[in-house]
């Protein structure tokens, strides 16, 4: 009586799972057309996250950030100054089992002022209070004022 290797049912059992895997992904909906069209509420969300500031060195204007995200209690996991970005998160109270993550860019304008946007996100959820932005933006205004005197 011949032996049949069970090797083989093995990678038949692979390519069945693979082909029930690419079917299920056949059959997953299309992005829609409209993905990368900004709405109404999305312009009013960048109008909160951006204030221009009059600061000419960019490297100042960064410098500013990352102090103002660290006296916010902030854990800098980036910053790139070619980029003119810098990441950070912290725990959110009260029970700090939360994570509050925020992404700063710099950019140099025509008229020699730094746009600076920060965009807050909360467990994964964009943070859309201007209260939040508007607070961090008072604070960044203050350390950049305090820098340049």
């Amino acid at each position: 009586m011949k032996r049949r290797s069970l090797s083989g049912t093995g990678s038949l059992g692979a390519w069945l799972a693979l082909a029930a895997s690419l079917q299920v992904y056949g059959c997953a909906p299309t992005p829609s057309q409209d993905l990368f069209a900004l709405t109404e509420a999305q312009m009013k969300l960048r109008s909160f996250q951006t204030r221009t500031f009059d600061v000419k060195d960019r490297q100042l204007a960064l410098r500013g950030v990352i102090a103002v995200l660290q006296d916010l209690g902030f854990i800098i996991e980036r910053a790139n100054e070619p980029l003119g970005l810098v990441t950070a998160a912290r725990f959110s109270e009260p029970n700090y089992l939360e994570i509050v993550g925020v992404t700063v860019t710099v950019r140099p304008q025509a008229d020699g002022r730094m746009m600076i946007r920060a965009n807050a996100i909360h467990n994964n959820k964009p943070i859309e209070d201007p209260k939040i932005y508007q607070n961090f933006f008072a604070s960044l205004e203050r350390s950049l004022f305090i820098t340049k005197e």
